[in-house]
Parts: C-alpha cells; sequence; structure tokens
C-alpha cells in the first residue's frame, strides 16, 4: 500500500496543484529518503545537499506514473522520481505557512515550499524514497523499470500479451501478480480482490490458467482498478488523497481485510493464507 489506483489518484491530485510552480526552497529531516533506494540505503548528507542544490528553483512542468512510482518532470529535463513503498504520503497545502516549527507531524521528512503552496513528504516507516536524476538519460541508467511489465490501463496491455506474460511460469499466480513482471502496479489489495472477480484461487499456478480463466482475470484487473481509480483508492492504513481525505473503495472490498468472514458470493467462509509473504484472502468454495 499504496497501489497503482492509489498513486494515479496522487498524480491526478498533483497534477492539478503543483504543475507551473517553482520550488523556492527545500529542508530535508531524514536525508535516507533522498539518498537511494532499497531497504538497506545509508543517508548521505551530499546526496542530500545535491538534491535540494539541484531542484531549488526548477519549475513542475508535468507529472508522471509508472506503475507505483510518481515521477515529477521539470522545465530544464531533470526528474524526480518518488517511491511511496509502504507508507508514504505527499499533502499539499494552499495556505500553509512554510515553517519548520509548523510541519504535519513528527513523520514529516521533506518539505518542498512551492511558488503558490507547500508540498510535504510523510513517510512513517521511512520505506520511500525521493530520488533526483539529472535527465532522461540518467533516469534510463539506473533502470528503475527495467523488471516492471505493461501497464494494466495502456493499450498495450491486451489479452494477448496478458496471456504470454502468463505462459509457462511455474509460480502461483498470486506471487506472479505481485512480482509486476506481468502486470505493473498490482499489490495485495488489488490482486487479491481481481482474482476472486475471476473466480481463481491465489495458489493456482499461472502455467494451469485457461484461456478463457485467463481473459476473465485480465477483465476483472482493468475493471476493478477503473473503479477503484474513480472512488480515489482504499484507504487502509495510512493512504490519504492529496488533501488528506480517504478514498472509498475499501467499502468494495470483497476479500481483502476479511478473512473469517462470509463469501458474498456463495455464504462460505473466506481463509486466509500467507503467499508471496503476503497475507492472502479467498474462498475455498468458489475460487477453483
Amino acid at each position: 500500500m499504496p497501489e497503482l489506483p492509489e498513486v494515479e489518484n496522487l498524480r491526478r491530485g498533483l497534477e492539478k496543484k503543483v504543475l507551473g510552480q517553482k520550488i523556492k526552497k527545500i529542508i530535508i529531516r531524514r536525508a535516507k529518503l533522498v539518498s537511494g533506494p532499497g531497504n538497506l540505503r545509508v543517508a548521505s548528507k551530499k546526496k542530500a545537499k545535491e538534491f535540494i542544490r539541484s531542484l531549488t528553483g526548477e519549475t513542475i512542468s508535468r507529472m508522471d506514473r509508472r506503475a507505483k512510482n510518481l515521477i515529477f518532470r521539470f522545465k530544464s529535463g531533470k526528474i524526480l522520481l518518488a517511491h511511496l513503498k509502504m507508507s508514504g504520503q505527499f499533502i499539499y497545502k494552499d495556505d500553509k505557512p512554510f515553517s519548520i516549527k509548523t510541519p504535519e507531524g513528527k513523520h514529516t521528512h521533506i518539505i518542498f515550499e512551492l511558488s503558490k503552496g507547500t508540498l510535504f513528504y510523510n513517510d512513517i516507516r521511512t520505506f520511500g524514497y525521493l530520488l533526483y536524476f539529472p535527465n532522461e538519460q540518467a533516469l534510463g541508467k539506473a533502470a528503475p523499470f527495467k523488471d516492471i511489465g505493461s501497464e494494466p490501463l495502456s493499450a498495450e496491455f491486451t489479452p494477448e500479451y496478458f496471456c504470454r506474460a502468463l505462459k509457462n511460469k511455474k509460480t502461483n499466480i498470486k506471487a506472479l501478480l505481485l512480482g509486476q513482471s506481468a502486470v505493473a502496479g498490482l499489490g495485495n489489495i488489488y490482486t487479491d480482490e481481481a482474482l476472486f472477480a475471476a473466480r481463481i484461487r491465489p495458489t493456482r499456478l499461472a502455467l494451469s490458467l485457461k484461456p478463457k480463466e485467463v481473459n476473465n482475470l485480465y477483465s476483472a484487473i482493468k475493471k476493478i482498478l477503473l473503479k477503484t481509480i474513480q472512488l480515489g483508492g482504499s484507504s487502509v492504513d495510512t493512504y490519504r488523497l492529496l488533501d488528506e481525505s480517504r478514498g472509498s473503495f475499501a467499502k468494495e472490498h470483497k476479500v481483502y481485510g476479511r478473512a473469517g468472514e462470509k463469501c458474498l458470493r456463495c455464504g462460505s467462509q473466506l481463509i486466509s493464507k500467507k503467499i508471496a509473504g503476503r497475507t492472502t484472502v479467498y474462498c475455498p468454495n468458489c475460487q477453483k
């Protein structure tokens, strides 16, 4: 958490608020968050200073998303890549006075003073990261998206592509979808929800799925993601929209977070099992 729908909603919110704004000042309280990806990174004062020096004075010209990554693009060609991981948040305030004495809270680690407002990056677990790249070539050399599959709402994500991505894969379908190589942006919530909608048990090997099942899963992924984006995402744990409001798709969850409750389709008791290190909930009766 957050997954593709939550990040896409943040992208859309940022697009409305920060495009055309100039970064006037940056405060970094946890240098670790701008020092590199991965959980074993070490805080670098040098990288923090480079981050501040390189982005101060830059104007945001575009907001993109790739899988669960936010991409800030600047008029100069510079790039800021943000991955929220488990608990990262962006909060924007139009009228928030810029002062280190008035932060959003103790988990506010990076503050951007913009020409018309303030953007706060909060992260309770501090697994997230914000990385600076001087240009597109530097981003390409770092290759943060090299193992990520097709965007599920893009034109290239076709039934034929999805069938090829699953073909001959000897791993279970839940682990494969979580791994990002077959399709980008799915995490624990929407993988469970899509598999339930397609009536597929998450322990099934990907290569065991019949063509009709693959098509059903393909359709379920697209349908659920579109509806989730429309409803602002699932505000479980710490996720909030840019204005701190909550998405409402959590009310639509059929299996996620409902272990031990009755299946809304057949009435059987939903069960929970660890798959690929994640708690997975499914119906043992109607998911085959």
